[in-house]
């Protein structure tokens, strides 16, 4: 894959959402070292002012998401386990468990697909499934 990328994130939380998606479409930056893929974009927030620098840590058997900016986390997913981290925002932090049920990581020559299924607390308090669902390709020249 070549080191310039189009990042497409789109998530579901079911029971909050109703099942309608959040999607996110950034150009971003692809390597692998040590048979780990890193991936490195941007978001810019709608309702917040601010950009969060984003870097995806993925393997076979984790995924790591650390956002810096205007919010900050270190989200570690590992099937069959639980994490816990704090969700700094500007508002306040909050305790996240997140509880990871699946994760696939399928590679082509310029793609990378990235599903993550998990169930997310909020301060010990069960708020909903989620999935991530990550589309990382070569972008055009």
């Amino acid at each position: 894959m070549k080191k310039d990328v189009l990042v497409s994130i789109s998530g579901l939380q079911y029971e909050i959402d109703k099942d309608e998606p959040i999607e996110v479409i950034s150009i971003g930056q692809y390597y692998n070292k040590n048979g780990k893929h890193y991936i490195c974009y941007e978001e810019i927030l709608e309702d917040m002012e601010g950009i969060t620098s984003c870097t995806v840590k993925a393997a076979n058997e984790q995924i790591d998401i650390i956002k810096r900016g205007s919010n900050n986390v270190h989200m570690v997913f590992e099937t069959g386990k639980k994490n816990s981290t704090f969700y700094n925002t500007p508002y306040g932090d909050l305790q996240i468990g997140i509880y990871t049920t699946k994760i696939q990581l399928e590679e082509e020559e310029d793609k990378l697909s990235l599903l993550i299924h998990y169930s997310l607390d909020i301060n010990y308090s069960f708020v909903a499934d989620c999935q991530i669902q990550m589309k990382i390709t070569s972008k055009k020249q």
